[in-house]
């Protein structure tokens, strides 16, 4: 046996364990009823990750020469082939549930203030509910009404219902707790709903204190340490990139710009409230004339303030990229939600519903606000509500492929131009 075929051996031994053992670490293969393929693709993100640090791993401990380029091809070959077979498998399994396969009976116990949500979910047919009904204390006429509480037991067993949810503030503790008893000594699931008071937001979901459940009302995938991470890691990378191969030259053709047409620093700093509302000196090109109103009036159309030098920096967004400088030490990152002045961000969070939610994720060059059109100059109040609107869904939403989205968006229209760019 030669040395290359017991480490092309070793290699293939090694990658299928590695693979096998990150994913019961990770429980990548316990899928939830009601998971899809976009809902927990973070999960696949995270599993792929760990086994690329994995796959490296063999060139470290093996006298073996390492081709960057043919490595880099055969990651991205694995990566859209296990997409693409992830992507197949829900989509499989959507057709088969719709046809009748890898399904569960399901009953409603309870007529509550949840029970319109529960039952819209029961009725998407890519989940595998089949939904039979209800049973409510009070009679009414509805066709999915199935009994008051006390015929319920015989129904569950006669009609082989595999899993029972039950609206608890519907019933009393007596109630529950023969349910509780009932599904214990007949082999069925019960699962417990409880009473949110109709507070709902896409953040919300539910933690344990030791036994007692929690709802978090207001959590994002940014809080994730995979995401902190990861967005750290590709942060750094980027901005030494655009340091290095832009700012580089940018910075001497800027400044010679600028001391032909006025005098003053090539920076312009200014205090803006970040990550948990901190403080950090935010950096531009300095765009205007020095002038006392910087630090409290926003720039507007015609401003007397802007050079000329100034507005192509402006219209160009070549201003804002000083603050690479900014994501390199950390006080700012590529994609977020833009930094506000101090004065303004007083003045919003006292006129704008939720506003200071986008202060729960460090502020970005660019953000998803920035890319729909809700950047510059605020000027009218919907302009900063559908920008807080937007900064919001971003945090609650955030996923690796929407900030590469939003870089692309952002790149494109620097050279197709902005209306509110000036």
């Amino acid at each position: 046996m030669t040395p290359e075929t017991y480490i092309d051996r070793f290699a293939i031994i090694f990658y299928n364990l590695g693979w096998i053992v990150i994913s019961i670490i990770l429980s990548f293969y316990t899928l939830e009823r009601k998971e899809r393929f976009i809902t927990r693709f973070h999960k696949f993100v995270m599993q792929y990750f760990i086994f690329t640090l994995a796959y490296f791993a063999v060139f470290a401990f093996r006298e073996v020469e390492l081709d960057a380029r043919r490595q880099l091809i055969i990651l991205t070959v694995i990566f859209f082939l296990l997409a693409i077979f992830r992507w197949t498998f829900f989509r499989v399994r959507k057709w088969y549930r719709k046809n009748g396969g890898n399904y569960v009976n399901v009953v409603v116990i309870g007529c509550g203030r949840n029970f319109n949500k529960v039952r819209k979910i029961f009725h998407r047919s890519d989940y595998g509910y089949r939904y039979l009904g209800y049973f409510h204390h009070f009679e009414t006429e509805a066709k999915d009404y199935l009994g008051n509480f006390d015929t319920c037991f015989d129904f569950i067993i006669k009609n082989k219902v595999d899993e029972i949810y039950c609206l608890v503030s519907e019933l009393s503790d007596c109630e529950v707790k023969k349910l509780i008893h009932f599904a214990d000594n007949n082999f069925k699931k019960l699962k417990l709903i409880p009473d949110n008071k109709g507070i709902y937001t896409r953040s919300m979901y539910a933690e344990l204190f030791e036994t007692l459940p929690v709802l978090n009302i207001r959590s994002s995938a940014l809080e994730l340490n995979y995401a902190r991470f990861g967005k750290r890691v590709f942060d750094t990378v980027f901005s030494l990139l655009v340091i290095i191969f832009i700012m580089s030259w940018l910075m001497p053709l800027v400044y010679i710009a600028m001391r032909l047409e006025s005098k003053g620093p090539l920076f312009f700093k200014q205090l803006r409230h970040g990550y948990n509302q901190q403080s950090f000196y935010c950096y531009k090109f300095r765009s205007m004339r020095i002038n006392e109103d910087a630090n409290a009036k926003m720039c507007t159309k015609g401003d007397c303030r802007v050079t000329r030098v100034g507005r192509f920096l402006r219209k160009t967004s070549l201003d804002e990229f000083p603050q690479f400088f900014n994501v390199l030490k950390g006080d700012m990152s590529v994609v977020g939600p833009r930094p506000h002045m101090e004065a303004h961000t007083m003045e919003y969070s006292k006129s704008v519903n939720k506003y200071l939610v986008r202060h729960y994720a460090k502020p970005g060059i660019t953000g998803l606000a920035q890319i729909k059109g809700y950047r510059g100059e605020i000027k009218k109040k919907s302009d900063i509500i559908n920008r807080t609107r937007l900064d919001i869904f971003y945090l609650e939403k955030w996923c690796p492929i929407l900030d590469f989205k939003i870089i692309y968006q952002t790149v494109y229209n620097c050279f197709r131009g902005e209306e509110n760019a000036y």
